[in-house]
């Protein structure tokens, strides 16, 4: 079926078409029709799918026939989001898929001040997409009303959840009507995932898209067996080997991030950074440059890898290897987004190798790994155009990061060993 064999409103179809959308996803053929009736969902669906037009396009066709009809002003439907990076995309894309209708879309959010959005609410919006420390700020001030709510949807509620949200949401029921409909979109599903969903939910559609390997069909992704101490050398030729290409390279920490954004910097190659210490207005304009194509090297840890839609990344290096065997998956999906193609690559030293284990455990999939002979890898080496290497440094770094992994596996030892007396 094609999106202009739905029954939306001439102005979503014609966005669509622009946008060169023709066909939908799985998710979005599974929700829209329920979505429009007015019925609850509860979607599962992993990264990269099109969660965000899965609701964005009923629900802009639904508060547009609403507003036709001259109903009372108010904000009509709330999407509470877990980061400001991506409140600011779902409002982007339902700005975009909702040119020329009459729906009104704004985000709210912290790290900025809150005068500017308080006068956007103040003129009139329609639709709200918000964190929810920002949310409740401006709901007991009395500036956010919630009362006229029809549809309340939350976006990457597993992730919300991580971050200790679950009382938020479950606080955000006393200002909200209880006849309303309600969307719950998330990439995984646990109990207290379920036990939330359940609570807020009434009889939903359950749409389930997750394949046996988590990492979407879109991604080619392998694994380069690398010494720590040669990544960047194996960065930095892969970079001016692919120099046209837009390439997310994740590392593990803020330190990390600057670390290699300077080793870059002295081989020519220009990168911008995105971490926890950059404030807001920084973070919006570094997205902004790297989506735009301004600078096409964007090193960052995993703030950005958790439901950031990224238009073109042809490549993610995960430069480090992530902690977490979930953050792979998210990580590598930030390319092959939608129907595009796309190509991540992780550098895997030996300290790294337990790592590894955990996240083909949990994608269920040994992860095919680029063999390198000797020969290429010294040329690698030599390829460089670094000549101030601190081999000091690169020592210290080295035993540093083993330190973490090793502090890691013996976390891991740990709850391996209390899981297994718990079951006794």
């Amino acid at each position: 079926m094609r999106f202009d064999q739905y029954s939306l409103i001439p102005q979503i179809k014609e966005n669509l078409s622009k946008k060169g959308l023709k066909k939908p996803t799985d998710i979005q053929f599974k929700s829209i029709p329920h979505i429009l009736k007015g019925e609850d969902v509860l979607a599962i669906a992993q990264t990269g799918t099109g969660k965000t037009a899965a609701f964005a396009i009923p629900v802009i066709h639904k508060i547009h026939l609403l507003k036709m009809k001259k109903r009372a002003s108010g904000v009509r439907c709330l999407i509470m989001v877990p980061t400001r990076e991506l409140c600011i995309q779902i409002t982007d894309v339902f700005n975009d898929i909702g040119k020329k209708t009459k729906v009104i879309t704004r985000s709210i959010f912290g790290g900025v001040e809150q005068d500017t959005q308080i006068s956007t609410l103040n003129k009139g919006v329609d639709i709200v997409v918000a964190t929810p420390g920002r949310m409740f700020d401006l709901i007991s001030q009395g500036y956010l009303k919630l009362d006229k709510l029809e549809i309340l949807v939350l976006d990457e509620a597993d992730q919300m959840l991580d971050r200790g949200f679950y009382d938020d949401i479950k606080a955000l029921q006393r200002h909200i009507p209880k006849r309303r409909q309600t969307l719950f979109f998330s990439a995984t599903i646990d109990e207290k995932i379920k036990r939330l969903a359940y609570s807020l939910v009434v009889n939903p559609i359950r749409i389930q898209i997750s394949p046996k390997n988590p990492v979407a069909r879109n991604v080619d992704h392998s694994i380069v067996k690398v010494k720590m101490d040669d990544k960047r050398f194996f960065l930095e030729r892969f970079i001016k080997e692919n120099d046209e290409s837009k390439t997310l390279v994740f590392v593990r920490t803020k330190v990390r991030a600057e670390r290699v954004q300077k080793a870059m910097k002295r081989v020519q190659i220009e990168a911008l950074t995105l971490h926890g210490d950059k404030n807001q207005n920084e973070r919006i304009l570094t997205l902004e440059k790297f989506k735009k194509g301004e600078v096409n090297i964007l090193i960052a840890t995993d703030v950005s890898a958790r439901g950031i839609d990224i238009p073109n990344v042809e490549y993610v290096i995960n430069y480090d290897i992530p902690e977490q065997a979930d953050s792979y998956v998210h990580r590598v999906g930030r390319t092959g987004r939608g129907r595009s193609k796309g190509k991540a690559i992780s550098f895997v030293s030996k300290e790294e190798n337990e790592l590894l284990y955990a996240i083909e455990e949990y994608t269920g999939d040994k992860i095919k790994e680029i063999k390198i002979n000797l020969e290429d890898y010294q040329d690698t080496i030599d390829f460089t155009e670094d000549t101030s290497q601190s081999w000091q440094a690169l020592i210290k770094e080295h035993d540093r990061v083993e330190d973490n992994l090793k502090k890691i596996h013996n976390k891991r030892v740990k709850q391996k060993i209390n899981k297994n007396k718990k079951k006794r």
